[in-house]
């Protein structure tokens, strides 16, 4: 199965295809430029540089959310026009989910986090035990002291991943929770690890049509909160 994966969730932008849990071309980019200006380029030279054409793919896939707004209509918007334009299925990743898979050699506690400020993050926690992974909690916003006291009976190695990961860990290392951090390489959100969920999805028959491809927002734009 060939999967067009992006990821727009956060600063980092970055696009891949697989093929059947191998990855055959990637690009990722973190400098500061607009996730609309970066996307696209990426994904084109992912199909020159591969010999592919949107025809040759399977699935599109997206990392949904929890995010940016903005980075999430962006990518989602990028995935729901290139499905609909080749007639194929999409996959709408949890953006959490695919960060468990950036680590999941490691056994133990997985924790999941990214920074919703005002002291929160967007945050679910997965088991991981021989490659394998389960999920203990759904994607949610939760504050970090909430969070802390979660994990403190939690007797298990625990790993933190995500563009929070460091907020997440500075946290728990002042309330006396021992934690490490993802390797540098690993940390932060990637397209081959939401390529890697989306086949996950597939195999459980998850994926859906471009037009039911929606983004997922844990809560609304602060634009709206201050709009009510």
């Amino acid at each position: 199965m060939k999967i067009l994966a992006l990821e727009t969730a956060a600063k980092a932008v970055s696009a891949a295809v697989t093929e059947d849990g191998k990855v055959l071309a990637s690009g990722y980019q973190d400098t500061g430029l607009t996730h609309s200006a970066t996307l696209m380029p990426i994904v084109e030279a992912l199909f020159k540089n591969t010999g592919l054409t949107p025809r040759d793919l399977d699935a599109v896939a997206v990392s949904a959310g929890p995010g940016s707004f903005t980075g999430i209509r962006i990518g989602v918007s990028a995935a729901k026009g290139i499905a609909f334009a080749i007639e194929k299925p999409a996959a709408a990743v949890s953006t959490l989910a695919a960060l468990a898979r950036n680590v999941v050699f490691f056994d133990g506690l997985i924790v999941c986090a990214m920074d919703a400020r005002r002291q929160q993050v967007y945050n679910a926690l997965f088991a991981a035990q021989d490659g394998r992974l389960t999920r203990l909690t759904p994607d949610r916003a939760i504050a970090l002291s909430d969070l802390a006291e979660e994990l403190r009976a939690d007797p298990r190695p625990k790993i933190i991943v995500g563009d929070g990961a460091n907020l997440c860990h500075n946290h728990l290392t002042a309330a006396s929770i021992p934690a490490r951090l993802a390797p540098p390489h690993l940390i932060m959100q990637n397209a081959m690890s939401v390529a890697l969920e989306a086949e996950s999805l597939a195999a459980h028959g998850a994926l859906v049509s471009a037009q039911d491809l929606a983004p997922v927002y844990l809560r609304p734009p602060q634009a709206e909160q201050l709009r009510r």
